[in-house]
Parts: C-alpha cells; structure tokens; sequence
C-alpha cells in the first residue's frame, strides 16, 4: 500500500545489497543503519518510501532525491533468517518477520497483514493517492515473478502511475 521502491535487500555481515545489485548504502542511510543493528544474514522483501508531513508515502519525495536520508523500508516478507524460508508460508514468514524487526526503529518498519474486504481497502489506497495494493494468500510459499497465489491491483491515477504515462519516470 505504499508508493515507492520494491526493495529486497539482504544483511550479510555488515552490508545491505538492494535485489539489483547495486550498493545503495549511501543513498538510504537510516535503513542501513537500521539493519546494521539486526543480528543474522537475513533477506528481507521491503518497500523503499519518504513520508509527506501527513505521514502518508510521497512517490515525489522519494523520487526527488532530496530526502534520501529519511527513507526508509516497509518490510513485508522475510526470505532469509539464518536459513532460506521461501518454501514456508507466508504467515510463517511474516511471524519470523515480526519477531525479527520487534526492536525495529524508523529505519525499517514491519507491515502487518490485513484481511477484510479488498475493494474498501483498494478504494482508501486510491483516495490517499498511494500506487496500489498486493494480495497474498497467507498459505503461501514465496516465488519470484508474478504468481497465482498474489494479485497486484495498481491505482492508475497514482503518482507513480501518471509519471509512467507521461514519461517523467
């Protein structure tokens, strides 16, 4: 539910390594910071977001560079703890999540799990202007790429939907 970067990184020793590749340590400080404080080699499946002043996820703010220092990570799902946890499911992988970010701070933020009626949740993510929703089936086990098991439902008037169009991303 948020408007930013998909952003899977992993804590190996001291580091943090977004899913493309690229050293991006500088760029995020308070989530590198954050992590550094978490004990295990661990992959944690995340959203990159800089929040407006109403705490709402500001795909602008983000995109602008200029408030790169106070970015920080919605983690969703846990892919790695000590051991690769893919094949467990999704409510077991976001419980070792949970347990995992419990003394978490700014940096890194866990995201709960909602159940309810979908179209209501879809309808308050567009009025607030975020990108879109992802559903997952708490049953399952984590696979790469697109899925039959998860269903993402963008908001096509969203910032980062409208710069798509008009070809300013």
């Amino acid at each position: 539910m948020a408007i930013g970067c998909k952003f899977t990184f992993a804590m190996v020793e001291s580091g943090s390594t977004p899913r493309n590749g690229a050293d991006w340590t500088k760029r995020y400080p308070r989530i590198v910071e954050e992590a550094s404080r978490l004990r295990e080699p661990l992959i944690i499946d995340a959203e990159v977001v800089c929040l407006s002043d109403k705490g709402v996820a500001d795909f602008d703010i983000l995109h602008s560079r200029t408030a790169d220092e106070k970015a920080m990570a919605l983690a969703f799902d846990l892919l790695l703890s000590g051991d690769d946890i893919r094949r467990q499911p999704l409510i077991e992988r976001k419980n070792a999540l949970r347990w995992v970010l419990r003394k978490a701070r700014e940096g890194i933020q866990y995201v709960e799990a909602t159940d309810g009626d979908g179209e209501k949740m879809f309808a308050a993510v567009c009025e607030l202007g975020l990108e879109g929703i992802v559903s997952k089936r708490l049953n399952s086990v984590y696979r790469s790429g697109p899925s039959k098991t998860w269903l993402r439902t963008k908001n096509p008037k969203s910032p980062a939907a409208t710069r798509v169009e008009d070809g300013t991303f």
